[in-house]
């Protein structure tokens, strides 16, 4: 099981910190402005592969919270993080919930990981509730600075990244599930360098600028193509 203490100081994990206003804490604090735009006050929400809670932690005085995650040793970290949030341990693709149980589903960077991500995201129609959101993001395979990165590209370093798709894919996979897009978009180029030469600082200031105000101020503008990872945002269709 590739999946334990190990893994957060590897592959795309190995340079992170986790430590406030580093990209890692933007990104989720981001993650939970989209939560609680999308979301209703006091309902349930779950995410699904939830790591060490630091973002359904950030969203427990908005939601009723849980989280589950197939890391034994992640779901164990995250108590100190989490206050209320209930934690277990579970598979995306076989989650351990009543139907129409939430009202919003998180799932970030984490189908990429599953051999197949067509039942999590089943699972995931499954448990949110008529009318309820859902908010995914994945390695972009569409990034218009991907060629420049060529096999070195971020979503190719983690060997653990067996479900790489291209964007149509995933919101084909997404409205089979039962779900309308309301949004798709992307988080910016942060995976510097993408020119040989210019430091990296200069890079992160240049290609990094957009994708860091978007999650600064959460002002959606990037278009699909624009980053190296997509975000949809979609809603579970009422039953007529």
């Amino acid at each position: 099981m590739p999946f334990d203490e190990n893994y957060f100081s590897t592959h795309t994990y190995a340079n992170i910190t986790f430590a406030k206003y580093s990209m890692y804490w933007w990104s989720n604090r981001f993650f939970a402005m989209l939560a609680r735009r999308n979301g209703r006050r006091g309902a349930r929400l779950l995410e699904v592969g939830s790591g060490m809670g630091h973002l359904v932690g950030q969203l427990e005085d908005t939601f009723e919270t849980y989280g589950c995650d197939i890391n034994h040793w992640a779901v164990k970290q995250s108590q100190p993080v989490v206050k209320k949030t209930s934690l277990q341990t579970a598979s995306a693709q076989e989650l351990p919930f009543n139907d129409n149980s939430f009202n919003v589903v998180i799932i970030k960077h984490i189908v990429e990981h599953l051999p197949d991500p067509q039942k999590a995201i089943q699972e995931i129609g499954r448990v949110i509730e008529p009318g309820g959101a859902l908010i995914l993001a994945t390695p972009n395979l569409d990034s218009l600075l991907k060629p420049w990165k060529g096999e070195k590209w971020i979503g190719y370093q983690d060997p653990t990244h067996i479900s790489l798709k291209r964007p149509a894919e995933w919101v084909s996979l997404i409205e089979g599930a039962g779900f309308t897009i309301t949004r798709i978009f992307s988080d910016g180029f942060w995976d510097v360098p993408y020119i040989p030469l210019i430091p990296n600082a200069v890079q992160k200031l240049t290609f990094g600028s957009f994708g860091g105000f978007q999650a600064i101020t959460g002002l959606i503008f990037l278009p699909m193509r624009w980053g190296e990872s997509i975000i949809v945002i979609a809603r579970k269709q009422k039953d007529k």
